[in-house]
């Protein structure tokens, strides 16, 4: 009985460390909205300074964008601009925050 249980074992503790490695691994995204400032468009409470936030429609959902070189360039501070944002996604503080690697500003 002893010799079946450890192989088994074995195999578990291996399943659960795979688990853990992918589950930090951020993957990329492409999705499309309208870029928007948190602070003068959205209006939200605790943003202290302009913040470039990606809203989309399917699902509904709030991106914001991580300061970078690629988002300084696609930022609005009033209005929008609609876009296709590719980076990476990851949730923090209760966000979903959006590493942007490409935006691509879509013609209205």
């Amino acid at each position: 009985m002893k010799n079946r249980i450890l192989p088994v074992l074995a195999l578990a503790v291996l399943f659960a460390f795979v688990l853990a490695a992918s589950a930090g691994e951020a993957k990329t995204v492409m999705l499309s909205g309208k870029i928007v400032c948190a602070k003068c468009t959205l209006k939200k409470a605790d943003a202290k300074e302009c913040q470039s936030v990606l809203v989309t429609k399917d699902p509904a959902a709030e991106y914001y964008i991580v300061k970078n070189e690629v988002e300084e360039k696609a930022h609005v501070c009033s209005g929008e601009k609609p876009a296709m944002v590719t980076g990476t996604v990851q949730e923090k503080d209760g966000k979903m925050w959006l590493t942007a690697s490409k935006i691509e500003v879509e013609p209205k």
